[in-house]
């Protein structure tokens, strides 16, 4: 297997056109029951227009920047890898007042709109292409069952009569992820190779970009038999993160058909933080079994170490 990187972060531009009303709307752009509302509002369309790499705050302190025209980019891509899902949460006074759930296949995607009341508001963007994901709006939290790239950003916005300006929004990246590369040959009657960390992060708390969630729950690999006897054969996968670094123990097993263990080692105190790559490589069948340690330089940071 081909060893990739992945480097990305996310734009987003903001435009605004202004308008009135005195009707009843309701306050909702997805499921939930909000209070119906009477008074002035403008209409806000959010076009995602890119990825740029980045490294500022996740907090809901930022403002958005002004631009002077928006656009529409025909994907929302990273490396390579196109992002299956965005959301966008509405809150006032630390209410959620709406909420839009996006995915790749709706022919507006990535130019989510929003009907917003007159005030200050807090917006919780998220976008990923993580497996099977859920959004708990009771517990804040965005989960996956199987994690990949995502991408998260917290901004106030004032809405108002003179709110007719493009805007931008940039996203971080709030995933680690692990690569380890064996470097040996794969025997022939090899079946699966799991990967079982001590403790991994499968969901966010997206009133603040935090990692949360933690499992034990590993990932199991099926190897086809045309990889036996191949080498350096790399083996990946995602979780959420904290910027501040934390560890995890990462149990790598090679097992045959009938689930009998054929090589096994265990990498103490790996290091994760979001946008950091921790790469592992090593021997996992012969004598001089160990694997060396490197922090990919090509998201965020490098970092070298010996296990």
């Amino acid at each position: 297997m081909k060893k990739q990187s992945f480097i990305a972060a996310f734009a987003a531009l903001v435009m605004m056109s202004t308008m009135t009303s005195c009707e009843k709307q309701i306050l909702a752009d997805g499921p939930g029951d909000y209070a119906e509302y009477d008074g002035d509002r403008t209409r806000v369309t959010f076009a995602v227009s890119g990825y740029s790499q980045g490294n500022t705050t996740r907090s809901a302190a930022v403002s958005p920047t002004s631009m002077s025209s928006v656009t529409r980019a025909a994907s929302l891509n990273a490396d390579g890898k196109d992002m299956t899902d965005l959301w966008l949460l509405d809150y006032q006074n630390g209410q959620l007042v709406q909420q839009l759930h996006q995915q790749a296949s709706d022919p507006d995607f990535g130019t989510p709109s929003l009907s917003m009341d007159y005030g200050q508001h807090t917006l919780y963007f998220v976008a990923s292409r993580g497996k099977q994901p859920l959004l708990s709006t009771a517990d804040h939290t965005v989960s996956w069952q199987t994690p990949s790239d995502t991408f998260y950003k917290a901004i106030a916005l004032e809405v108002d009569a003179n709110t007719e300006a493009a805007q931008t929004v940039t996203l971080q990246r709030i995933s680690t992820r692990l690569s380890i590369t064996i470097n040996d040959a794969l025997p022939a009657d090899i079946a699966t190779i799991s990967l079982e960390p001590s403790n991994w992060y499968y969901a966010i708390d997206y009133t603040d970009g935090t990692a949360t969630g933690a499992q034990q729950q590993g990932y199991t690999f099926n190897i086809p038999a045309s990889m036996s006897g191949t080498s350096g054969n790399t083996l990946s996968f995602y979780g959420m993160s904290d910027a501040t670094e934390w560890q995890a123990d990462i149990t790598l097993t090679a097992r045959d058909a009938d689930d009998n263990i054929m090589g096994q080692t265990v990498i103490r105190n790996a290091p994760f933080k979001s946008n950091r790559i921790t790469n592992y490589s090593g021997n996992l069948f012969t004598a001089n079994s160990g694997f060396t340690l490197s922090l990919a330089s090509d998201w965020d940071e490098a970092y070298n170490g010996q296990w």
